[in-house]
C-alpha cells in the first residue's frame, strides 16, 4: 500500500487577498491531496496529507503556480502527525493571540510574517462582467474578486476577513454568499465582493439636485463633466476632482478655485488608443500604464493634441493614467474622452477620503460631488513614475504600489519608525530584517497632514503588529515630524538628511562595496550647520565622508527662496559682487548683514537662480515649478556646450565646483532662453563628472550613484550618466524607492542599521 505522509506548510510574504486559499483548495484536488488551509495572521497554514511525490508536487506547485498579484515567501515544510483527513478544506482564519510582537519576538529577523496587499486594479474578467448586459453586475459600479479591488484602503485589521474591513455593514445577499463560499468561484473570499442587491451605492449631489442610485448618479455627474463643471469623485484611495481635459475653461476655473495656477494635473484616458493620441509612448509603457498598480506616468505631449493646453503649462510632460476601478472605468467610457484627475484636497494636505469632510472642504472647488457609501479607512493617492535612462522611475508612492515591503541586509536591533521628511513626507517601519514604506503622505505645513501621519505611523503598527521602541528623524529640528517625535516620548535617533538620501540608493545595489554618492536635492541639514542639497560622499552607509560640493552662497529670505526663485538669483549675483536691480534694496541690506541669509550649496536652488535669470520662473507656484519649466525649455534647444566650471579642494579638503562662470550666460538676454537653459544643464552635467573623477583619482572608487530630487530631471540626469559611461563609472540610479524625499524615510533605517 503507497506510504501515507502529513505535512504541515506555513507560507508568509503576500498571500492573503490575492485569492490564495482557493488557489490551494483547487491545487490540492488536483494533486489528490487531502487537509485543509487556512489564514493566520499575515501567513498561510496548510495541513497536507497523500503520498510523498504527491506532496512534492504540491510543494512545488504552491509557488511555481501562484495567483498573480501574490508574492509568496519561501515554504515552510515539517512533518505531522495525520488527522486522517478524507477531503481537502478551507478553515476559517485563525488571529493570533497577540496584540503586538513582544520585544523577544520583534528581535528575530523573521519576525512579523504579516504581509498587507495594496489596492488593485479591475482585472479582465470583472471588466467584461461590468460590460455585459447578461451578467447580473452589468454597469455595477463596486465589482470586484479575489484579483482586483481595493485592499490597503479598507483593511481595518488582520486577519483579512470581511468582518476586518469597510465591507462589514454590507450584508450579502444569497447570490453574493453563494460565490464567497464556493472555493471554485473566482470570488470566493473575496472580501470586498458585492452586487447592486447587497452592495455600496453612488449617490450625486450638487446645489440644485441630489440622485441616489448608481445609474441616475452616474449620468448625472457625465452630464455635469460635459457641461464643463467640476465633479468631486470619491475612489479607492480618496477623492479625485475631475474636469473635462479637453477643456480650456474648465481647466482653467479648477486651476482658480483650487489656487493652483500652474501645477500640473493628471490626465485619466478611456483607453491606450486614447491615450497614443495625446501623448508619446513606448510599447513596453504601455504595458506599464496597464499592470496592476495603474500608476501615473509622465510622458511626451504630442504635437496638436486636443489636451487642454492648461494641463501643465510651460512642462513637456503629461502624467497619464489609466481607469483603475469600475467606477473610473463606467464614468470614461460614458463621458467618451479624457478627464484631468487631480487629487481630490486642499494643496500640500492628504487626499480627502470621508464624503461628509469632502463636501464641506471641496465646496468652494467642486460644482457637485458623486460620492459612495464604501469607508476609506485611510488614503492613498495615485502612485507617480517619471521614465529615465530607459526605465520608469517613482516619484511617489501610493495606490497599488504601497505599502512597499522590503528587505533589510540584516536585522534591526530593535523595532523602529523613521518619520522620514517634511515635505513629500513618507513612513517607514521595520523590525526583524523586515520595511514597510508607507504611501505618501504630503507636506507637513497643515494640522490635517500632522493628523494623517499619525493615523498612518499608527495603523501601520496596528497592522503589522508591531509597536516601534525607537523613531528615526531627520536632524533638522524645524520639520513637522517633530511634534509626532515629542507626543510620542520614544527614544530618538537623528540622521543627517543626505546620509538617509544616499543609503537609501546603496540599499538597492548590495553588490557595491564602495560608492561615489551624488545627492542634489532643493535643502536638508547639513553636518556644518549649513543648507546642503549639492553634495557628493564616499563610503557606504554608516560611513559616508563628504567629498564634494558645490561654491556655497546665502539665500536671502531663507525658506521663501524655495518659492520666490529670483531671492536665489539676488543671492548669486550679490555672491559675487554683481548688481541684482529686480530685488529690494532692503533686502540686500539685510544679505549684506547675514540677516534670515542661510548658507547654501543647494543644487536645486541653483536651478531656481537659473530659471529665475533666464525668464522662465521668478515665482514658484508649487514645489519644483522653475526647474521643471527650466528642463522642459532646455528639451526644446538644440545641443549645445556647457561652460566649464572651476573645481578645486576648499580648507576641509571638499572638492568645490564654483558656479560663477554661469551667471554671464544666464544673464545673456541676447541668447535665447532655450539655450541658456540647455547650456545650463550641460554646465552641471559635465561639472559632476569632474567632481567624480577627482574622487575616483583620491579613492579609486568607479560606482556612482545619483540620488535627491534634482535628479528627477530626465535631461541632466541623462547627460551626466552618459558622460559618466563614457568616463569608465558604472552609474545607479534607484528603481524601487523614490530618488526625491519620498523614500527618505527607508534611506534612514538603512543609515541607523549600518551605524
Amino acid at each position: 500500500m503507497p506510504e501515507h505522509i502529513a505535512r504541515f506548510i506555513t507560507i508568509s510574504g503576500r498571500v492573503q487577498g490575492v485569492g490564495f486559499r482557493p488557489f490551494v483548495y483547487r491545487l490540492a484536488h488536483q494533486h489528490r491531496i487531502t487537509g485543509w488551509v487556512r489564514n493566520v495572521d499575515g501567513t498561510v497554514e496548510i495541513h497536507a496529507e497523500g503520498e510523498p511525490a504527491q506532496l512534492q508536487r504540491f510543494s512545488d506547485d504552491l509557488l511555481a503556480e501562484a495567483p498573480p498579484l501574490s508574492a509568496p515567501g519561501a515554504l515552510a515544510i515539517t512533518d505531522c502527525t495525520s488527522e486522517q483527513a478524507q477531503e481537502f478544506s478551507i478553515l476559517d482564519s485563525a488571529a493570533s493571540s497577540r496584540a503586538y510582537l513582544n520585544d523577544a519576538l520583534s528581535k528575530k529577523a523573521d519576525a512579523g510574517s504579516i504581509h498587507l496587499p495594496p489596492d488593485g486594479f479591475v482585472c479582465a474578467d470583472c471588466l467584461a462582467e461590468l460590460h455585459d448586459p447578461a451578467d447580473r453586475r452589468y454597469r455595477y459600479p463596486f465589482i470586484n474578486c479575489t484579483q482586483c479591488g481595493p485592499r490597503y484602503t479598507l483593511i481595518t485589521a488582520l486577519p483579512y476577513d470581511r468582518p476586518n474591513t469597510a465591507m462589514r455593514g454590507f450584508a450579502l445577499c444569497v447570490d453574493c454568499r453563494r460565490e464567497y463560499e464556493n472555493p471554485h468561484d473566482r470570488r470566493f473570499h473575496a472580501e470586498p465582493i458585492a452586487c447592486p442587491a447587497c452592495g455600496p451605492h453612488l449617490q450625486f449631489v450638487s446645489d440644485d439636485e441630489t440622485h441616489e442610485g448608481d445609474e441616475p448618479a452616474l449620468a448625472a455627474a457625465v452630464g455635469a463633466l460635459r457641461a464643463g463643471k467640476i465633479v468631486a469623485v470619491k475612489g479607492v484611495g480618496g477623492y479625485h476632482l475631475l474636469c473635462s481635459a479637453t477643456d480650456d475653461e474648465a481647466v482653467a476655473t479648477l486651476r482658480a478655485r483650487k489656487a493652483r495656477p500652474a501645477k500640473p494635473l493628471a490626465v485619466m484616458f478611456p483607453n491606450l488608443d486614447s491615450l497614443r493620441d495625446a501623448v508619446h509612448v513606448a510599447p513596453e509603457l504601455e504595458s506599464f500604464l496597464a499592470s496592476p498598480q495603474r500608476p501615473i506616468v509622465l510622458l511626451p505631449k504630442r504635437a496638436g493634441t486636443n489636451l487642454s493646453a492648461g494641463i501643465a503649462p510651460g512642462l513637456a510632460d503629461v502624467g497619464c493614467l489609466l481607469p483603475y476601478s469600475p467606477l473610473h472605468a463606467l464614468l470614461l467610457v460614458d463621458f467618451g474622452g479624457p478627464l484631468v484627475a487631480t487629487s481630490g484636497n486642499l494643496s500640500g494636505e492628504p487626499v480627502l477620503t470621508d464624503s461628509a469632510e469632502a463636501q464641506a472642504r471641496l465646496a468652494h472647488i467642486a460644482d457637485a460631488f458623486l460620492h459612495h457609501d464604501r469607508p476609506i479607512v485611510r488614503p492613498a493617492d495615485d502612485p507617480v513614475y517619471r521614465v529615465i535612462a530607459g526605465a520608469p522611475r517613482p516619484l511617489r508612492l501610493g495606490r497599488g504600489s504601497a505599502p512597499l515591503e522590503l528587505e533589510l541586509p540584516a536585522p534591526l536591533p530593535e523595532p523602529v519608525l523613521a518619520l522620514g521628511s517634511h515635505m513629500k513626507n513618507t513612513l517607514c517601519l521595520a523590525w526583524g530584517a523586515r520595511a514597510v514604506l508607507s504611501p505618501h503622505i504630503g507636506e507637513l505645513d497643515t494640522p490635517r497632514s500632522l493628523d494623517t501621519l499619525a493615523q498612518v505611523a499608527a495603523d501601520l503598527q496596528r497592522l503589522y503588529q508591531v509597536r516601534a521602541t525607537r523613531l528615526i528623524v531627520d536632524r533638522h529640528s524645524g520639520y513637522g515630524t517633530r511634534r509626532y517625535a515629542r507626543d510620542s516620548g520614544l527614544p530618538l535617533s537623528e540622521i543627517w538628511h543626505h546620509h538617509a538620501h544616499a543609503s537609501a540608493l546603496a540599499w538597492e545595489f548590495p553588490a557595491i562595496e564602495k560608492w561615489i554618492v551624488f545627492a542634489w536635492d532643493g535643502v536638508g541639514l547639513g553636518e556644518d550647520g549649513s543648507l546642503w542639497g549639492g553634495e557628493a560622499f564616499t563610503g557606504v552607509p554608516g560611513h559616508w565622508q563628504h567629498a564634494a560640493s558645490l561654491r556655497p552662497f546665502r539665500l536671502p529670505g531663507g525658506d521663501k527662496a524655495g518659492r520666490e526663485p529670483w531671492r536665489a538669483a539676488a543671492g548669486l549675483l550679490w555672491e559675487t559682487a554683481a548688481a541684482a536691480p529686480f530685488a529690494p534694496e532692503p533686502l540686500h541690506r539685510a544679505w549684506t548683514h547675514g540677516l534670515n541669509s542661510p548658507p547654501s550649496s543647494s543644487a536645486g536652488r541653483l536651478f531656481d537662480a537659473a530659471a529665475a535669470l533666464c525668464g522662465t520662473c521668478t515665482h514658484a507656484s508649487f514645489e519644483g515649478e522653475g526647474p521643471m519649466r527650466l528642463e522642459a525649455q532646455a528639451s526644446m534647444a538644440p545641443r549645445v556646450a556647457g561652460v566649464e566650471l572651476p573645481l578645486q579642494r576648499d580648507a576641509q579638503g571638499v572638492w568645490r565646483t564654483d558656479w560663477a562662470p554661469l551667471l554671464p550666460m544666464l544673464g545673456n538676454t541676447a541668447r535665447p532662453a532655450v539655450e541658456r537653459a540647455a547650456c545650463f544643464h550641460r554646465s552641471l552635467a559635465r561639472a559632476l563628472v569632474e567632481q567624480a573623477q577627482k574622487l575616483r583619482e583620491q579613492s579609486g572608487i568607479g560606482a556612482i550613484g545619483l540620488t535627491g530630487g534634482v535628479f528627477q530631471n530626465r535631461m541632466l540626469a541623462e547627460a551626466a550618466i552618459a558622460q559618466l559611461e563614457a568616463a569608465g563609472f558604472a552609474v545607479h540610479l534607484p528603481r524601487r524607492v523614490p530618488v526625491n524625499d519620498a523614500g527618505l524615510s527607508f534611506g534612514q533605517v538603512i543609515e541607523f542599521l549600518h551605524r
